[in-house]
């Protein structure tokens, strides 16, 4: 079953090669969607596939890649909306 989520990550998140982190994942399970930092220093992921591998993407994200410092993950269930492929956005 396919479900969609938007996740807002706090902590340190910027600079770091977070969004590439999220975008070799998404990939690797085959989610579509996008990920961007926001102007607050968050990070926002609107993701969308395969359940089981979404939530495997929001576990990783928990962790963050090396140097990240994870201090909140807020999750939104969302409607699909039937992205083609996974995209870094840049403000």
């Amino acid at each position: 079953m396919k479900k969609a989520v938007r996740l807002y990550i706090d902590g340190t998140v910027q600079g770091i090669f977070f969004r590439q982190f999220v975008k070799d994942n998404a990939d690797r399970y085959d989610l579509r969607g996008f990920v961007r930092n926001l102007e607050d220093g968050r990070v926002e992921i609107f993701v969308e596939g395969e359940s089981d591998n979404v939530d495997k993407l929001i576990e990783l994200c928990r962790k963050g890649p090396k140097y990240s410092q994870i201090r909140n993950v807020e999750i939104k269930e969302e409607k699909l909306q039937d992205f083609k492929e996974f995209k870094v956005l840049h403000i």
